[in-house]
């Protein structure tokens, strides 16, 4: 749908703005509404469930809060859903509380409220606009910060006229609102992808590709029935009959920070390959050969699968591509070199991918200060062995199922992108008076 612009424009004076329609003004946000920053509440005071929610930037658009102030209300700091809310650090988020009632205000956040609802309406499309090309030339070491003065002081532009600022907000609100709608249903369609994807999986490299294979009990409640002529095992009986063929990183002080050194002759792996399946050799640590002497128990080739150890993605595993140098694992992540002759080391990834999903790795983690894999509780992973022509069979049949969701999800994601883009252009042309909509509302 194509808008018309309205009849005469005028030089607004601010780059951002450009021209804007003739009989509207330029204001700051200072005019248009009061600023209230949040309050540096005592964290002493702090509840998961008793006092006054307490609204950080975790909490925008959620309806509810996190965390909750014990201590005597502050007036000061009191905010409703009716409030536009924006995040003073990292992004410049702009959005709302939307849970019921008051709520407290935590420091590094500020509260916007228009002289109006629909003042306010407007400047919560607005803002985020022009905070995000604040946000754009903010330079930062660490975490970028906005200063309340600096919303006081944005220039935006308005029409004088209630009911025309009424028909803007009318229409952003009705136009936005088909977009999220489609937008989620492209995000229901790829979390059904999704779980499509791990279901298809699971099937295969559990029951295989005949459906009418006889099935025996696997011995294992996760795995329940498998093919008869499958073999039931566990992980340390398909490793390589090499010596280290499942190993973890070095311990402690045998690689640290400060044997990392510039292009060294041995690549250091960490966790982020088996949880991500990239490498860029440019960017791995790397340490000399005389350390890797000493720590070469973990070494690691191309053809070896990787698995994250320690953290919230322990489990996860990579099959590890060939290198230009020697390798190690670093010691938040195992490796695992399997028999060749007896599994395809691509329906063995499959399986450990599977074996993650299902949850069987909860019931050996290490549970301390982070979840962290026990070497020999991983041993015992429960393991399926069909004939080798079977595995690659399988793996043949992923590759192709798979790259199938993978190509919809694509899609799916490319759309989600247009929308978002189409819905931010739209609002940018409506609050800057770029297009005139007001043919299409009745005030």
């Amino acid at each position: 749908m194509s808008f018309p612009r309205y009849p005469e424009y005028k030089d607004s004076g601010v780059e951002w703005l450009g021209e804007v329609p003739r009989h509207w003004d330029v204001q700051l946000v200072k005019n248009l509404a009061s600023i209230v920053n949040g309050y540096p509440f005592d964290s002493a005071l702090f509840d998961a469930t008793d006092g006054s929610p307490l609204i950080r930037i975790r909490d925008l658009n959620k309806s509810e809060a996190e965390t909750f102030y014990k201590g005597d209300f502050v007036e000061a700091a009191a905010i409703t859903s009716d409030d536009v809310l924006i995040g003073m650090d990292g992004d410049f988020n702009v959005g709302r509380w939307r849970g019921e009632g008051r709520a407290l205000l935590n420091q590094r956040m500020c509260c916007v409220r228009g002289k109006n609802k629909v003042v306010t309406r407007l400047l919560e499309y607005t803002l985020p606009i022009r905070l995000k090309a604040i946000n754009d030339v903010t330079y930062a070491t660490t975490v970028k910060h906005l200063a309340s003065s600096q919303v006081e002081k944005t220039l935006v532009a308005i029409p004088l006229d209630v009911a025309e600022q009424t028909q803007i907000a009318v229409f952003l609100d009705r136009e936005t609102a088909k977009i999220d709608a489609l937008v989620a249903e492209q995000r229901r369609l790829m979390d059904l992808l999704k779980e499509k994807r791990q279901a298809v999986i699971s099937h295969v490299v559990t029951r295989g590709l005949n459906p009418h294979a006889p099935m025996k009990p696997s011995g294992n409640k996760w795995l329940g029935d498998v093919p008869t002529h499958w073999v039931v095992c566990c992980l340390k009986h398909i490793k390589a009959e090499v010596k280290n063929a499942f190993v973890d990183g070095p311990f402690g002080s045998n690689l640290k920070s400060e044997h990392f050194i510039d292009d060294g002759d041995v690549y250091v792996i960490e966790s982020n390959f088996a949880t991500q399946g990239r490498i860029d050799t440019d960017s791995l640590k790397t340490i000399s050969n005389e350390h890797f002497a000493t720590i070469n128990r973990s070494e690691t080739r191309g053809g070896d699968i990787v698995i994250a150890k320690i953290g919230a993605q322990y489990g996860k595993a990579s099959i590890l591509p060939p290198l230009d140098k020697p390798a190690v694992v670093s010691g938040n992540s195992l490796k695992l070199t399997i028999n060749n002759e007896t599994c395809d080391v691509k329906f063995v990834n499959w399986h450990l991918a599977n074996l993650k999903e299902l949850g069987v790795m909860e019931d050996i983690v290490n549970a301390t200060a982070q979840p962290a894999l026990s070497l020999g509780e991983m041993n015992n992973l429960p393991m399926l062995v069909p004939p080798r022509n079977e595995q690659e069979a399988i793996v043949q049949f992923l590759n192709e199922k798979l790259g199938e969701f993978d190509t919809l999800t694509t899609e799916a994601q490319l759309a989600i992108d247009l929308l978002q883009e189409r819905r931010t252009a739209l609002i940018s042309a409506a609050v800057t008076g770029q297009i005139d909509v007001r043919a299409t509302v009745t005030a």
